[in-house]
């Protein structure tokens, strides 16, 4: 029997970025569960479940549960204690259990809100470290994020200008995520402060969707999707 159930961070979408202490993890758990999102055409997607295919993880290890989309957190909260139950029957019998997490397990990730109902039960849990979004972002822009005294703020898509403005005006480096909650904001930005430096990312270690801009022409004319992330210098 395992001691813990454990959390493996996948990373930003690019199987090759798993670490290989999460593949070894993976490829000895005898259950994943996997999060994955029913779409409107009633098909389910799940970026998680296609890195394990790429991993060549045996599908019959995987169990998949649903992550709702919807700002109603009620519907994601009934997900997280269904999926604690599930997890809370096989760890009770003997099984050796992962739950996967895109990007890392401890850093905004629903995955901690199934950590925290596991914890409470006093199931022990462990997790294994991720590379996060904009880590990766910064290598595909070949670029230093931060450096010397520099200091790096990470905000989770919601921002004011006027807050933008002030970080700004510290000298901070922002990384701005799910840059779709704060789109209008980011174009103002944009248009508005000419001496900032800004990159622009979607879906990056997404094979065939990854994007990347400092053109700031091109940023305004997008529609930024769920998982775009702005570095603003």
């Amino acid at each position: 029997m395992s001691d813990h159930v454990t959390f493996i961070s996948l990373g930003p979408g690019d199987p090759e970025l798993i670490t290989l202490k999460g593949l070894k993890a993976l490829q000895k758990a005898d259950i994943i569960f996997c999060p994955a999102t029913s779409m409107p055409n009633g098909k389910t997607a799940s970026r998680a479940l296609d890195i394990l295919s790429d991993l060549g993880i045996a599908q019959s290890k995987v169990k998949l549960f649903n992550v709702p989309m919807s700002k109603e957190r009620s519907l994601a909260i009934s997900s997280y204690q269904a999926v604690t139950y599930e997890i809370t029957l096989q760890y009770q019998k003997g099984c050796n259990i992962a739950v996967m997490a895109e990007g890392h397990a401890g850093f905004y990730s629903s995955s901690y809100y199934i950590e925290e109902n596991l914890m409470r039960q006093h199931i022990p849990t462990r997790q294994i470290a991720g590379i996060p979004a904009f880590i990766a972002c910064g290598a595909l822009a070949n670029m230093h994020i931060v450096k010397q005294e520099e200091e790096l703020n990470v905000i989770p898509g919601i921002i004011s200008f006027e807050e933008l403005t002030d970080k700004l005006s510290e000298n901070k480096t922002l990384a701005i995520m799910k840059g779709s909650l704060c789109e209008d904001v980011i174009k103002k930005a944009v248009s508005d402060i000419k001496d900032i430096t800004i990159h622009y990312f979607e879906n990056v270690g997404v094979a065939d969707k990854e994007f990347y801009t400092q053109d700031k022409n091109e940023i305004l004319i997008r529609k930024f999707p769920y998982f775009s992330l702005i570095i603003i210098k």
